[in-house]
């Protein structure tokens, strides 16, 4: 049985993360989920497993995904978030372990039969055993700062970006969700951001979904030295 759960985006698309893992697809009560799996990871690719296949941000079923995870009795969830910076000192290459997060406008769920108010939020636990692992590799990574949701799959408009850092350090489209739905489902989760660009009009910096995954590939390393200390730890 896997003992932790991973969601992860673009990053692995050519991350040979797990070989020799078993691809299944596994049927939930909210639809069928992919699930790569092997003796100690469970890993679901939010947007698929190809460029070839690519699932929007704003289509992936975080309901089914998480619910999946639960299934094969996971214990623990990490999602690797690719971000923004909305703030200057946030720069390309940096690695973070936020604290919070803000989901104001999208919202799944895995309740629609009964009164249940779900109370999310990354877990202590989770955020402190990926902390330990990234010094046991090694690896520098920031402890804290707030994430934003935003819906996608559009970039941001300055004017909105320039609202969102009033708030938050990072932005992407996917964690909020995730991690609300895990709540709901009793997972406790964590994230590992990488911030792959400059948000919208923090920098000079030109965007492209390119640009961004061409950042995002280059913290694969780190991020996979990072798996592998918390796998052993």
């Amino acid at each position: 049985m896997p003992r932790y759960g991973l969601i992860a985006g673009t990053i692995t698309f050519e991350a040979d993360l797990f070989p020799g893992a078993e691809t299944r697809t596994l049927g939930t009560p909210f639809g069928p989920a992919l699930v790569v799996m092997d003796e100690t990871w469970a890993y679901v690719p939010r947007h698929g497993l190809d460029e070839d296949h690519y699932v929007l941000p704003h289509r992936i079923n975080h309901s089914a995904n998480l619910s999946a995870l639960r299934s094969v009795g996971v214990s623990e969830v990490v999602c690797l978030g690719s971000t923004g910076a909305l703030r200057p000192d946030r720069t390309p290459g940096t690695l973070v372990v936020p604290e919070d997060f803000i989901s104001l406008f999208v919202s799944p769920t895995t309740v629609d039969d009964r009164p249940e108010h779900a109370l999310p939020a990354f877990s202590d636990r989770v955020r402190r055993r990926l902390l330990d692992a990234a010094h046991a590799a090694g690896v520098e990574v920031i402890d804290g700062g707030v994430y934003f949701q935003t819906i996608g799959p559009r970039l941001e408009t300055k004017a909105e970006i320039r609202l969102l850092a009033q708030f938050a350090d990072l932005v992407g489209m996917t964690v909020g969700s995730e991690a609300a739905v895990a709540a709901e489902l009793g997972l406790p989760l964590a994230a590992l951001c990488s911030v792959d660009n400059f948000a919208h009009g923090v920098s000079d910096q030109d965007l492209s979904a390119d640009i961004i995954r061409a950042e995002a590939k280059k913290a694969v390393e780190r991020i996979r030295r990072i798996l592998v200390a918390l796998a052993q730890g």
